[in-house]
């Protein structure tokens, strides 16, 4: 047994080290440690001053840099190609290729690219065909300056950003009754002022088919008249005038 006045030894070269560092070797720690990269995003708007905003906006933000700036969906798709980047902001509609056709161009190429959609447009068949092209995110052109930044770093990791109305809308889209694509296109024949007679010319159906046609697209849309079709079907986002 030990005498209870019997120093205690202390440990030798065992000893845990010092984990103080030197100002050198912490400079020299620190320069070596990897950078957190920032986010490249891809701004395609054919409005100008929309799209120089974007790119002032963002080129703020110390974790985000503007990778490249496209005026048509054509201009889109060839830079994405070119340059990867990590987010896309997308207008609907734009000259050469919409916003639609653009996005699955591009998932074509990476079905994991991360595009959303920042458009003027709310309509629920809107919404319905850029989510199911691939979108990411839709968001309209007055989302708040930080709302927009923080679904940019959101859709970058991983998430899908659609806004509670937005989404509410989507919802009733997927859950009411759909247009054929033959009913879709008498709608825009519609829209176009022709008569049933004219309208059976172009589509190379009878009259009487087209009467059908129409009485189901009143039926689906809930309208009672052409006017209120055509004002329902644009203000939706299923045809464009």
């Amino acid at each position: 047994m030990r005498n209870k006045k019997e120093p205690v030894r202390k440990s030798g070269g065992n000893a845990a080290p010092s984990r103080k560092l030197s100002a050198g070797k912490a400079r020299r720690l620190y320069q070596a440690a990897p950078k957190k990269s920032r986010i490249s995003v891809l701004i395609a708007d054919d409005h100008t001053v929309v799209r120089e905003g974007l790119v002032s906006l963002i080129r703020r933000k110390p974790d985000m840099a503007v990778l490249g700036e496209a005026s048509n969906g054509r201009e889109a798709v060839d830079l994405w190609k070119r340059h990867r980047p990590d987010v896309t902001l997308l207008d609907l509609r734009m000259p050469e290729l919409d916003g639609v056709s653009a996005i699955k161009e591009i998932r074509e190429h990476d079905e994991h690219a991360r595009i959303i959609v920042l458009t003027t447009f709310d309509g629920d068949e809107d919404i319905y065909r850029a989510i199911q092209a691939g979108a990411k995110g839709y968001l309209l052109k007055d989302v708040p300056r930080e709302a927009l930044m923080d679904s940019i770093r959101r859709v970058h990791a991983g998430e899908t950003c659609v806004p509670v109305h937005l989404a509410a809308k989507l919802a009733e889209r997927v859950s009411g009754e759909t247009l054929s694509s033959r009913e879709i296109d008498v709608l825009k024949l519609m829209a176009q002022g022709k008569s049933n007679k004219e309208i059976g010319a172009t589509l190379f159906i009878s009259e009487g088919t087209v009467k059908s046609h129409v009485k189901a697209i009143f039926a689906k849309m809930n309208v009672i008249s052409r006017t209120e079709a055509v004002a329902n079907a644009t203000r939706r986002g299923l045809i464009q005038l």
